[in-house]
C-alpha cells in the first residue's frame, strides 16, 4: 500500500464546504492490491469531498475503461465502465467498516486514504459475465466460436410417447365420469 499515498486525503486541513479530487487509474494501481485480472486499464475517478462540522459526504465517479478478455472466446476488449459510489464518513471511538455506505473513523484520525473505495467501485462495475461486444451482435470471426457452433446440442424434435399402461388408466378415469 506504499504506492498509494497519493490517494491520502489529509481533511484536518480542508475547510468545509466542498473539495474535488481527481485520479487516473492505471495497471500499476490494481499492482497494488495483487490484482492482475486486467490487461490494461484507464479510468478517470473524480471525488466530490463535502466537508461539514460533524461528518464528510464523499461521491466517487468512475468513466473509463478496462481490457478483459471474453469468457466466451478468450478474446481481448474494452469493457466500459461507469460507475458511482456515495459514502458517509463519520467519527466514533474507533475505526468501523461494516455498513457499505458509512465509514466511521476513529477520533484522532487526521486523514484518509480512499484506494480501497476505489479499487472495490472498478471491480464492482465490471459485469461477473464478461462477453465481447461482438459475439453478443454476432459480427466475431473465432476459432473458439466456430467450435462451440460445431459442439452445440441440437434441438432434437420428439414426438411424444407415452406408455400404453397408463393410457389404459386414463381410459378408467374417463369411463367413471360417464
Amino acid at each position: 500500500m506504499k504506492d498509494l499515498k497519493q490517494f491520502n486525503i489529509p481533511f484536518v486541513g480542508l475547510k468545509e464546504g466542498s473539495h474535488v479530487f481527481s485520479y487516473t487509474i492505471e495497471n500499476t494501481f490494481f499492482e497494488a492490491f495483487n490484482f492482475d485480472e486486467f490487461t490494461s486499464s484507464s479510468i478517470k475517478v473524480l471525488l466530490t469531498f463535502v466537508k461539514k462540522s460533524t461528518l464528510f459526504e464523499l461521491v466517487f465517479t468512475a468513466e473509463g475503461s478496462v481490457e478483459v478478455p471474453c469468457d466466451v472466446t478468450n478474446e481481448l476488449y474494452h469493457q466500459e465502465i461507469i460507475s458511482e459510489l456515495p459514502l458517509v464518513v463519520k467519527f466514533g471511538p474507533e475505526y468501523n467498516d461494516d455498513n457499505e455506505e458509512i465509514l466511521i473513523l476513529p477520533h484522532e484520525a487526521y486523514e484518509m486514504n480512499v484506494a480501497q473505495f476505489i479499487y472495490e467501485m472498478i471491480i464492482l462495475a465490471v459485469p461477473n459475465k464478461r462477453v465481447h461486444p461482438k459475439v453478443l451482435d454476432g459480427t466475431m470471426k473465432s476459432e473458439a466460436l466456430n467450435k462451440l457452433r460445431e459442439l452445440e446440442i441440437k434441438k432434437v424434435k420428439t414426438v411424444e410417447t407415452t406408455d400404453p399402461r397408463w393410457d389404459k388408466l386414463k381410459n378408467l378415469i374417463t369411463e367413471k365420469k360417464t
